[in-house]
Parts: C-alpha cells; sequence; structure tokens
C-alpha cells in the first residue's frame, strides 16, 4: 500500500534540499531548471487545473508538483542531494529554534490587544 504520510514527509524535506541544490555549480541544467519550473509554477496564482474546481483544483498539487519533485531529485546526483538534504535538516532546526525568541513578544503583543479591546468594550 501507498505510504501518504512517509512521502509528504520525504518531500518537506526535498523541497528545501532542491533550493540548495540550485546554488551548488556541480548540479546538472536540467535538474536547475526543472526545480526552477517547479518553484514558479508552485508560488503562481495559475494552475493547469484552477483551485476553485471542486476536488479537481488541488489535483494537480497533490499530483504534478510531487511527480516533478521527485523526478528533479532523480536528476540530481546522489550525493549532492544528500548533502543539501542534510544542510537543509540543520537550516530547519535553526529556524524552529528561533522562532521560539518570539514567543514572547507575541504574547506582549496578545496581551497589549486584550487590553485595549477590553478598554474599548
Amino acid at each position: 500500500m501507498f505510504d501518504f504520510k512517509r512521502r509528504a514527509s520525504k518531500l518537506k524535506r526535498d523541497i528545501p534540499a532542491l533550493i540548495l541544490a540550485l546554488r551548488i555549480k556541480e548540479t546538472p541544467l536540467i535538474a536547475k531548471l526543472l526545480a526552477g519550473i517547479i518553484m514558479v509554477y508552485a508560488f503562481s496564482p495559475i494552475d493547469f487545473i484552477p483551485d476553485f474546481i471542486p476536488f479537481l483544483g488541488y489535483l494537480d498539487d497533490l499530483i504534478i508538483l510531487p511527480l516533478l519533485i521527485s523526478i528533479t531529485v532523480k536528476l540530481i546526483p546522489n550525493e549532492i542531494m544528500e548533502n543539501c538534504r542534510m544542510e537543509a535538516s540543520t537550516h530547519i532546526n535553526k529556524i524552529n529554534k528561533r522562532w521560539l525568541y518570539s514567543i514572547p513578544f507575541i504574547l506582549i503583543w496578545l496581551v497589549i490587544i486584550l487590553i485595549i479591546f477590553k478598554y474599548f468594550y
């Protein structure tokens, strides 16, 4: 049976690694072009199937993008991709830890908003 959870976590790890692989000169040009197309398509408001069409609208995001990502990963040499995956995981861990520093500021702003809300209502 197809393991969606495992595939989704692999894709979640491979996307930042692809961005890092774009910067490496040993990455094949075809992989760089395909990765660029993926990034443009992923962030573009224009889809092959518009998102407002029920069910079918998200089908391209669930099938086309993962398929393009897996093809691009296969075009990049394993050594480069593994190095990029390791570097991406360290960057993600650093970002996750940095986010924790923002919690006190978020709490302070929430208290200020609650005080203002309580004052006017």
